[in-house]
C-alpha cells in the first residue's frame, strides 16, 4: 500500500558503481535543460543520458547544453527509445523519466535506495498529485485506473499507477527485458514483464507537477488508450494462452448450445432439422470451440518452456550490488 510522502529528497546510503540516467524525449525544448539540471543536482555521480526522437525543436542542443549526453532514436515512439536506451547503455543502475518537468527529479535518490536495500528489479514512482485534478486529464485519469485493474485481474497483482514513467530498473532487469512495444505502451509491457517473470518490485509515491508553459503531451487518448488495450490482450495471449484460448472456446461453445437448443426442440418434435445454415454454423462454431481450446493447451506447455528460458537468462545476472560509501 502506498504511503504519504512526506519529503521526496533522502540519502543514499547505499552507492552503485554506476548510475544512469534515462530521458527519452520528443520537441521538450522548453523543459529538458531544467529536467537535466534537476537530476544532476538529485544524483551527482549519475550519467544523464537524452535520446532525442526526431525532435523539430532545439531539445537536442539544449539537454547538451545542460550537461547530458545526447543520443538520437529515428524510429519514432517511445517503446523504440526505450528499446534502444536499454540496450546501449551500461550501468548498474537505471532511472528512466520523461523531458516534460512533470515528475520529481529529487525523488530519483529514494527510488534507488530503496531498490538497492531491498534487492529490487523495479521501483515505479506512483504519481501523487495532491489531489489537483487539472494535472490528469480526465481520460488520462481513467485510462490509467481501468487499466491497472484489468492488468491486476489478469495477472493476480498490478500496480497503482501502471502507466507512470518515471522508474529505477536495476542492470538484469534492463538486460533481460524483451521490449517489443512501439510507443507508449512500453509501461504497460515493462509491468507485465516483471509480472510474469514475478520479479521483486515496489512503488513509492512521488510528486506529479503540471506541464511547464510550452510543453505539449504527446499523447493521444483515444489512439494510444486502444493501443495499450491492445499490448494488454497479446502479452495475455503470450503469457496465458489456456486463460486467452479457453475463453474463447467458453464463449464459442455457449453461442453454438444457444443457437441449436430450438433445432433440437424442432427436431424432437418433427424428426426434421429444417434450419441447415444454422445447424452447419453451430457444428462449425463447436469445432472452433475445440481447435481453441486444443490451441490453448499446446501453447501453455509451450509457455512454460519459454518462461523457463527467461528466468534462466535473467539469473545469469547479478543482482543489484549493495556496497556502503
Amino acid at each position: 500500500m502506498l504511503t504519504p510522502l512526506e519529503n521526496p529528497v533522502a540519502t543514499m546510503r547505499m552507492t552503485p558503481t554506476k548510475i544512469a540516467v534515462l530521458l527519452p524525449c520528443y520537441n521538450e525544448a522548453a523543459t529538458i535543460g531544467q529536467v537535466v539540471a534537476d537530476f544532476r543536482q538529485a544524483l551527482p555521480t549519475a550519467t544523464i543520458f537524452v535520446y532525442d526522437n526526431n525532435s523539430s525543436d532545439q531539445t537536442a542542443a539544449n539537454a547538451r547544453e545542460a550537461g547530458a549526453e545526447v543520443r538520437h532514436e529515428p524510429r519514432q515512439g517511445k517503446g523504440n527509445v526505450v528499446r534502444r536506451m536499454f540496450a546501449d547503455v551500461e550501468a548498474d543502475i537505471y532511472v528512466m523519466a520523461d523531458g516534460d518537468g512533470t515528475y520529481d527529479a529529487h525523488s530519483a535518490p529514494l527510488l534507488v535506495e530503496r531498490l538497492l536495500a531491498n534487492q529490487l528489479d523495479m521501483v515505479v514512482g506512483a504519481r501523487q498529485d495532491a489531489g489537483e485534478t487539472t494535472l490528469y486529464r480526465p481520460g488520462h485519469r481513467l485510462g490509467n485506473r481501468l487499466f491497472s485493474n484489468v492488468v491486476s485481474w489478469l495477472f493476480g497483482y498490478g500496480f497503482a499507477d501502471m502507466l507512470s514513467g518515471y522508474r529505477a530498473f536495476s542492470r538484469r532487469f534492463v538486460k533481460t527485458f524483451p521490449a517489443i512495444s512501439e510507443g507508449f505502451e512500453i509501461e504497460t509491457e515493462l509491468n507485465i514483464h516483471a509480472l510474469h517473470l514475478r520479479l521483486p518490485c515496489q512503488e513509492i509515491p512521488t510528486r506529479y507537477f503540471a506541464r511547464p508553459v510550452g510543453s505539449i503531451s504527446k499523447l493521444h487518448t483515444i489512439r494510444d488508450g486502444l493501443r495499450i488495450l491492445r499490448t494488454i490482450l497479446l502479452l495475455t495471449k503470450e503469457i496465458r494462452p489456456f486463460a486467452f484460448f479457453g475463453v474463447i472456446a467458453v464463449i464459442l461453445a455457449t453461442t453454438s448450445i444457444l443457437l441449436s437448443i430450438p433445432l433440437f426442440i424442432t427436431f424432437f418434435h418433427t424428426g426434421l432439422v429444417p434450419r441447415i445454415p444454422t445447424a452447419s454454423l453451430c457444428v462449425g462454431m463447436m469445432l472452433m470451440a475445440a481447435i481453441s481450446l486444443t490451441c490453448g493447451i499446446i501453447l501453455d506447455g509451450m509457455r512454460h518452456i519459454r518462461f523457463e528460458m527467461h528466468r534462466l537468462h535473467y539469473l545469469r545476472h547479478p543482482p543489484p550490488d549493495q556496497r556502503c560509501p
